[in-house]
């Protein structure tokens, strides 16, 4: 398998993990204002003129931690620092979420590292980052490992 699908199929199943996060974190009722789908919703409606509706905001999540992060991860995975894919994956995870919250986040209107939403918002963007890119790293360990012994 190429090393680029290994990345795409190791962020789409990051990506699956943080969605579900994300969603029980909107179930349980924390931080109802850090909701990123209604942020990228909002984004590609008055930037690009897309629907107004949460489908695009979730085929955008999908698309950049899938091919975006995926492939940028792929790209980066030899000169990022840790030791193992795992580790790799979180520094990855750290190096992602410090774009979100210097692009997007304020492109949103929730300022600079999502500021306007309180302290919150960074850290638990943060916390979710790193999850993310645990299993990022950790699937695209397994997949390279499974490529090499077949």
């Amino acid at each position: 398998m190429h090393t680029y699908l290994r990345a795409m199929i190791a962020g789409f199943i990051a990506t699956v993990v943080l969605s579900i996060l994300m969603l029980l974190k909107s179930m349980m009722g924390v931080m109802p204002g850090l909701d990123v789908i209604h942020m990228l919703t909002g984004m590609a409606h008055t930037m690009m003129g897309m629907p107004d509706s949460p489908m695009v905001g979730w085929i955008l999540h999908f698309m950049i931690g899938t091919v975006l992060w995926g492939i940028g991860f792929a790209l980066l995975y030899k000169p990022l620092p840790g030791n193992g894919p795992v580790a790799k994956g979180m520094a990855f995870g750290v190096l992602a979420w410090l774009l979100m919250m210097l692009i997007p986040m304020p492109l949103a209107g929730a300022g600079l590292f999502g500021m306007h939403m309180g302290i919150m918002a960074p850290m638990m963007t943060l916390v979710l980052h790193l999850i993310w890119g645990a299993v990022l790293g950790a699937t695209y360990g397994a997949l390279s490992r499974s490529a090499t012994s077949a």
